[in-house]
């Protein structure tokens, strides 16, 4: 018995329990026409085989460690099997039998199999499995079996040199060379000292503008696309190269880093780079596994040319080619990163150099022809093959063969394809100006420009010149005893509303109130506070709302802020009222005359009387007040223009606004549509009661008042969507917002409700209230996965980008901003902090403005904009960017979590997640064990938060939104310091006792993570293997990375039951003869 190289080693591991399928088989198919002497194919095949060791060579485990067992030939040699199948479907066999698991512990590592289509029409299939050779390897064999075919026919052995060495040979050597990794004196240990400085800080996961979340554990289904520069571009890309004194490949190498930058993926970029591993000419032509892994480094950062770019990559590439000895394998081990079956550890994206013979070998009296064959496998996230292909005749350039195969898991193949098609442009850009800086290169393909700035954009807003309270104005004249308020039984009509508001219009001039300054509103929801805010806008002032729940001097620096001198309340007389305000101006006392009014005074004479400006569309509107980062509110200042838009766009004709609930604090940006949006169209303000109503008091009213439309916050949201769905059903349109919308809820909703439409609502203040919206309306499907904030209103653009303000491609994440109608003047007396939000637009007219939102977001394939979170949310945790809404989404899909939160906080060992969930309506308080259980399965083992706490419920804000400012400390990590959880049942003690064997190591938690501990792949491998001999159960590899803790082990035991193994014959090692 012989031990495995390194590579070996690496592949047993995977392979162990089937679960690697055809993730390492490496097919090719031979397209043989002529008469084909099957007696002769068969004869070759053992002749290939006594050649080759490697290929009659089989893995069986010796309790949990791997060794090679060389078979005799007569045992080793492929059973040629025939199969007659039509022409059409011999593809799909050919990759059928590709797939099918190779048993590497009992079955010799390369299968033969003929399709045959008539007497002259043939194609045999191969299928090496990678621990026995690889690519080249797989050259070599057909080329040898091909001189062997040859021969048979002729009716002769093959004569061929004899080999100098054997594959078990090189196994022992290498080992042999290394030494012991232990050894400091050791080659084995020099490098890993080498790589793992090198290496120091790699980020273990890049960002890539996926399709879908990373699922827990990677399904390693894939697919190739591929495509061909110019021969142009091909010459250009290699004379920069020499110029650089750089290889074409590493050319290439820097083109896609710089791609991957551009895509988001961040500037140090780990990138996988496999060497053939054969620089002793014994090993020039034997079957074999001798290709190593190396990751090259490549450096973006600080914003460089290509030029630079490629030296760096080149500098990169010559470092790691001096030191590619070390066995990627013992690398991962003494790197130990955090394992995960969700992603390839140290890379995800790899880059090939890929080589096809001049000409296909020659079987005699046979046309051969090669032929690809696909396995539908990927072993990493992306894989970039390149190819230089060459004039036969000059060896002039005639283009870069590039492929990519991607994971199906994770990208959609036109996504892939337009990565590709990226790259093939991005080539084309350097060789044309290298000295560029990567930043500006366009990536933008054919089209996408278009339909960034025009196809996807809202469509041009209607001109409209009118101020707010002359709309309101219309809609009277036009239906005056229409009702236009309705607070419980009490209606007030679009004639009186606009009357009180007339009065109290009259009372602020009275009271020396000029156009554009600023009226505080302090009022409970009701008819009056409507009527405030109009009496305002007509007197040609701007409303300045207040929370009434607002500690009393955070009102009072609002107040001395906007300089508010009239302050409007209905609160009684001798109430205390905050400081600051000259006057205080009840509106409901003094039913007769109004000191001071004057008589049948209206706006146009006010407007006239005082700032023309007061009745011009952009005149000020109103005042409202966000929290500012500092601890300082900032106003944000909205003129009519404004707010007329938002209120008259497309999107609320129909009908389902007619009836819209007022529930909102008003100084909230939401209220801006619950009054305006029912008011200018001639529809109804529903007035919910003074104060919260709990879910179910909120569910009765909107029924019992017949509301057709209204805005919950989503953390509203899903809880009516959890307990009031009945009430749901009565509206027309329920629109959600401020936070990510739960798919869950939104499917919830939709499922149980199918009149009415859900609407995911996007919009910052600064962009008077909404500025995109997705609606999934009846007979719609609600999106599975992230449901988009969609398209932009009226009037509304909506620009992602990158830090230099270019337009990200689409699925790229990058900044949003918005530009054209809702945008803000800005914030009232902060210029600098005006300037900094509020910038120039270069994708409008002169003088355009948009707003940068600090939100993160990507257009999707069909044009529709994804919320991705706060930018401020976003975190970096051991080199991952994390995104604390995608495992939010997660825990409220589990059955008994009706809410969920995810912050980051700060522990001895660094920055970790924190989870927090609150009960489903109904279920009782989910065990936080659970829950990860729950992560564990769904996410990688890194957005997994190392606490969840169960509350009761969430703190929120005052509008309504989770307030992760107030979240608790969260309880002790699972199995950390002194909370650590000892065994609790026989077989965790058991199993505890296997680990700390195993790991040597004492006290160990059954919650315990085994690869924190420091455990790792082969090590895992002989523990399931005590596992096996002590409890009869066989436990998968992939099963265990999912789970890796004894609590986790314990409880998947019942279910695992341990297949007996067949047994081995073992003979004596034979010397190879010609």
């Amino acid at each position: 018995m012989i031990p495995l190289s390194h590579a070996q080693q690496r592949l047993w591991f995977h392979a162990r329990d089937g679960a690697d399928g055809a993730l390492y088989h490496i097919p090719a198919g031979l397209r043989l026409r002529g008469p084909l002497d099957a007696a002769a194919l068969d004869a070759a095949l053992a002749d290939v085989t006594t050649r080759h060791e490697a290929l009659r060579t089989v893995f069986p485990d010796d309790a949990g460690r791997p060794r090679q067992h060389v078979l005799d030939p007569a045992a080793g040699a492929p059973r040629l099997t025939r199969t007659a199948c039509p022409a059409d479907e011999r593809a799909a066999l050919a990759a059928r039998s590709a797939a099918r698991p190779l048993d590497i512990s009992t079955e010799p590592p390369l299968r033969a199999e003929l399709f045959t289509h008539g007497e002259e029409d043939h194609y045999l299939l191969l299928v090496l499995h990678h621990i026995a050779g690889d690519g080249l390897s797989l050259n070599i064999l057909v080329r040898d079996l091909a001189a062997a075919y040859t021969a048979r026919c002729g009716g002769q052995d093959p004569d061929w040199p004899e080999l100098p060495v054997q594959y078990p040979d090189y196994a022992l050597w290498q080992r042999e060379v290394l030494g012991a990794a232990d050894d400091a004196a050791s080659l084995h240990a020099r490098l890993l000292t080498h790589w793992a400085d090198v290496l120091d800080g790699l980020p273990e996961e890049l960002a890539l503008p996926t399709d879908r979340p990373r699922p827990a554990v990677a399904g390693h289904r894939g697919a190739l696309v591929e495509t061909r520069t110019g021969a142009e571009a091909h010459a250009g890309l290699a004379a920069l190269a020499r110029s650089r004194r750089a290889t074409p490949f590493m050319a290439v190498q820097a083109a896609f880093a710089a791609l991957l930058t551009r895509l988001g993926a961040g500037t140090d970029l780990p990138l996988g780079c496999p060497v053939d591993g054969r620089d002793d000419d014994a090993l020039a032509d034997l079957v074999g596994l001798f290709v190593n892994t190396l990751v090259v480094r490549a450096d973006t950062s600080a914003d460089p040319s290509f030029a630079e770019v490629l030296d760096r990559v080149r500098s990169a590439a010559l470092e790691t080619y001096a030191h590619q000895e070390l066995p990627f394998e013992s690398l991962v081990e003494r790197l130990n990163p955090a394992r995960s079956p969700a992603r390839h550890p140290l890379f995800q994206v790899a880059v090939s150099a890929q080589r096809t013979e001049e000409r296909p070998p020659s079987f005699a009296g046979l046309e051969t022809e090669v032929e690809a064959v696909r396995t539908d496998t990927a072993k990493f996230d992306l894989t970039l093959e390149v190819e230089e292909l060459h004039d036969p005749a000059t060896g002039e350039p005639r283009g870069l063969a590039l492929g990519l195969e991607y994971a199906s898991d994770l990208f959609d193949g036109p996504t892939a394809r337009r990565l590709l098609d990226r790259l093939v442009h991005l080539i084309d850009a350097v060789v044309g100006d290298p000295h560029a800086p990567i930043a500006t290169l366009d990536v933008l393909l054919p089209g996408e420009r278009a339909d960034l700035l025009e196809h996807w954009q809202g469509a041009p807003a209607a001109p409209d010149a009118r101020t707010v309270h002359r709309a309101f104005e219309e809609r009277a004249a036009a239906h005056p005893d229409r009702p236009a308020v309705r607070r419980g039984t009490e209606e007030t009509t679009y004639a009186a509303l606009d009357h009180r508001a007339d009065r109290i219009a009259d009372r602020l001039r009275a009271l020396g109130v000029r156009p554009g300054e600023a009226v505080a509103v302090l009022m409970d929801r009701s008819a009056g506070l409507i009527a405030a805010c109009l009496g305002v806008l007509k007197a040609g002032a701007a409303y300045l709302p207040l929370d009434a729940r607002a500690p009393r001097a955070r009102t009072e620096s609002v107040l001395a802020g906007a300089g508010a001198a009239v302050l409007i309340t209905d609160a009684p007389e001798h109430a205390p009222v905050p400081a600051g305000p000259r006057h205080v101006l009840r509106p409901d006392d003094g039913a007769g005359a109004d000191p001071g009014a004057g008589a049948g005074a209206g706006p146009d004479d006010a407007a006239a009387a005082g700032d023309p400006a007061a009745g011009h569309p952009d005149a000020l509107a109103y005042l409202m007040y966000t929290s500012g980062s500092t601890g300082t509110p900032k106003g944000v200042a909205v003129s009519h223009r404004e707010v007329v838009a938002l209120a008259t766009d497309r999107r609320w004709r129909g009908g389902a606004h007619e009836r819209v609930l007022f529930r909102s604090p008003h100084a909230f940006d939401a209220s801006t549509y619950e009054l305006w949006v029912p008011l200018l169209n001639g529809g109804l303000v529903v007035v919910a009661p003074p104060g919260d109503l709990d879910v179910d008091e909120l569910g009765r009213l909107m029924a019992a008042q017949r509301v057709t439309g209204t805005f919950l916050t989503a953390t509203l949201f899903n809880v009516l969507a959890d307990r009031c769905l009945p009430e749901l059903g009565s509206l027309r349109e329920v629109m959600t917002g401020g936070e990510a919308a739960s798919p869950a809820m939104v499917r919830r909703v939709r499922e149980a409700c199918p009149d009415t439409t859900v609407t995911n609502a996007y919009g910052p203040t600064e962009t008077t209230t909404f500025a995109a919206t997705f609606a999934v309306g009846p007979g719609q499907e609600a999106p599975e996965g992230q449901v988009p904030i969609g398209r932009p209103l009226d009037g509304t653009r909506l620009h992602v980008l990158d830090a230099r303000l270019g337009l990200v491609p689409p699925g790229v994440t990058g900044e949003l901003y918005i530009a054209g109608a809702g945008l803000a003047r800005g914030y009232l007396d902060r210029a600098a902090l005006t300037a900094e939000r509020f910038v120039a637009c270069p994708y409008g007219p002169p003088g355009a403005r948009m707003y940068r939102t600090g939100d993160l977001a990507r257009w999707n394939g069909a044009g529709q904009v994804e919320y991705l979170g706060r930018a401020d949310r976003q975190v970096k945790i051991r080199g991952m960017r994390i995104e604390p809404g995608e495992i939010e989404h997660a825990l409220t899909a589990h059955p008994a979590v009706g809410q969920a939160a995810v912050t980051v906080v700060d522990t001895a060992a660094g920055p970790a997640l924190a989870g927090y969930a609150v009960p489903a309506e109904g279920a009782p308080a989910p065990d936080p064990h659970a829950l990860r259980a729950h992560l564990s399965a769904e996410l990688p083992a890194y957005l997994v938060p190392a606490t969840i706490t169960v509350l009761d419920a969430l703190p929120v804000t005052a509008n309504g939104k989770a307030d992760l400012a107030a979240l608790p400390a969260p309880g002790p990590a699972a199995g950390a310091g002194p909370d650590r959880q000892g065994p609790r049942t026989d077989d965790e003690r058991a199993l505890c006792a296997i680990w700390e064997r195993v790991l040597g190591q004492e006290g160990i938690g059954v919650h315990d993570s085994f690869f924190d501990l420091g455990g790792h792949s082969l090590l895992a491998t002989q523990l399931l293997a005590e596992v096996r001999s002590r409890f009869g159960a066989a436990v998968g590899i992939r099963q265990f990375f999912t789970g890796p803790t004894v609590a986790a082990l314990a409880a998947a035991l019942p279910g695992c039951a341990a297949a007996e193994e067949p047994p081995i014959v073992r003979r004596a090692r034979r010397t190879q003869s010609a």
